[in-house]
């Protein structure tokens, strides 16, 4: 009985060997019938179930920026004398992010769907704080009242946005896009309450459309389900690293001849020259991105503007980089991940580099609180819940368009300066 066992394995073990050699070795997308370390079929009733893969399923809006290795760190004179992002050398993997700023029709369609799925404590809170255009010596009024919903307002970037609510947006985003391809594209599916409401029954087999919480075995039930193993959800939106965000901006791979390995040119703009006007073409001399030029010019004089855009803009305005990403400069500044740390450049690793806390460089080290007897504090800004933004904006000079400069606020915070974009993993490969 043992040695006609014995046999019936050392037969799966020639059969998948065979197969080895005419088709190749086994792949993500070709695993083969059989397991090439045991031997035992796949998907059978003793087998374990492997689920049909071809690719990463094609996330809305991405845009897949090629890693590698490159020198982050400021491009620009540190006039701030801050001396937070000195040059270093790092790899960062490859990943998606979002070709535009999310706009303020991204951010009416989130509250849309909120409104009818979640509590209502949550909607309330998602709402963008419009008084951020509000000033006392400034007619800014309208803005108040239109930006964010008035139709011909649709494509500008939103803002009064915090940190906080910017990441819930991402986590929203990756839960509905997930809801849409479990549905086999059908985005009509069952309702998620996915911020507090009482879900519906089976509401819970919808929850793995998170992307982190499928069910324990793929096809396990014999039937197609939505779960990581499966390979049918995408990983999660989230924003970028400041690492992500800063190599992407620079879009160095269009300065990179093939073949060479090494990085010969720099920019201290996400384009190339000195200059923040376009040096090439028929549009030679126009302004590559929105800021603000000089004290009180916002847009340059009637009949002849420079970048034309008094506040933000249409998120598809000015040429994009060389990734395809547009306004990486100006426009609005952008949250990124990472907590605010003067030394960052210094303490995180060199592989993905990202600091989520105040691991070797504790909060306490910085005088912003009194201590227990009321005395000290006061003397920073800094704790774990202070996040980076960059990219500078319509009410920024030049100075902040470099991907190098950043600048930090409490992650609870909003203005009228002050956007994002999403970014995602490349899950299962390294290119």
């Amino acid at each position: 009985m043992k040695l006609t066992h014995y046999l019936r394995l050392a037969t799966l073990g020639l059969v998948v060997l065979a197969s080895c050699g005419k088709k190749g070795p086994p792949t993500a997308s070709k695993p083969g019938k059989y397991s090439s370390t045991t031997g035992i079929e796949y998907n059978t009733e003793k087998g374990m179930a492997v689920a049909n893969f071809k690719k990463i399923p094609e996330g809305p809006g991405l845009v897949f920026i090629e890693g590698g290795r490159t020198v982050l760190g400021s491009q620009e004179e540190d006039v701030t004398m801050t001396h937070d992002n000195i040059e270093r050398t790092v790899t960062i993997a490859s990943f998606y992010m979002d070709m535009t700023e999310v706009a303020n029709i991204h951010w009416l369609e989130y509250l849309h769907f909120i409104r009818t799925d979640s509590a209502e404590e949550f909607y309330k809170s998602a709402l963008p704080d419009t008084t951020v255009w509000a000033r006392d010596l400034s007619f800014n009024d309208p803005y108040v009242t239109y930006y964010l919903r008035y139709p011909g307002f649709r494509y500008f970037p939103v803002v009064g946005v915090s940190w906080l609510q910017a990441d819930d947006y991402c986590t929203w985003r990756t839960a509905k896009v997930n809801e849409r391809l479990a549905a086999g594209g059908d985005s009509k599916s069952g309702k998620g309450g996915l911020f507090g409401k009482k879900k519906s029954k089976g509401a819970a087999e919808g929850a793995a459309a998170e992307g982190t919480m499928g069910t324990a075995g793929a096809l396990g039930n014999g039937k197609s389900s939505t779960s990581i193993e499966n390979g049918n959800t995408l990983p999660n939106y989230r924003l970028p690293t400041e690492a992500e965000w800063e190599y992407a901006a620079q879009a160095l791979i269009g300065t990179q001849e093939v073949g060479n390995e090494n990085q010969e040119e720099k920019r201290i703009y996400p384009w190339d020259g000195k200059s923040t006007r376009n040096s090439y073409g028929g549009k030679m001399g126009q302004f590559l991105a929105n800021f603000k030029r000089g004290r009180g010019d916002y847009a340059g004089i009637a009949g002849s503007l420079n970048d034309g855009a008094m506040i933000t803009e249409y998120i598809y305005s000015y040429p994009p980089n060389d990734y395809g990403l547009y306004n990486m400069a100006g426009n609005v500044n952008e949250w990124v991940q990472d907590v605010y740390r003067p030394l960052s450049f210094q303490d995180v690793e060199d592989l993905n580099p990202f600091r989520r806390n105040g691991v070797g460089d504790p909060a306490d080290k910085y005088d912003k609180n009194p201590n227990a007897a009321g005395r000290g504090g006061y003397q920073s800004l800094i704790d774990d819940h202070v996040r980076v933004y960059k990219g500078g904006s319509w009410r920024d000079v030049a100075y902040w368009l470099s991907p190098g400069t950043r600048r930090f606020m409490a992650e609870d915070s909003s203005t009228a300066t002050i956007g994002f974009r999403c970014a995602m993993i490349n899950a299962g490969s390294n290119k």
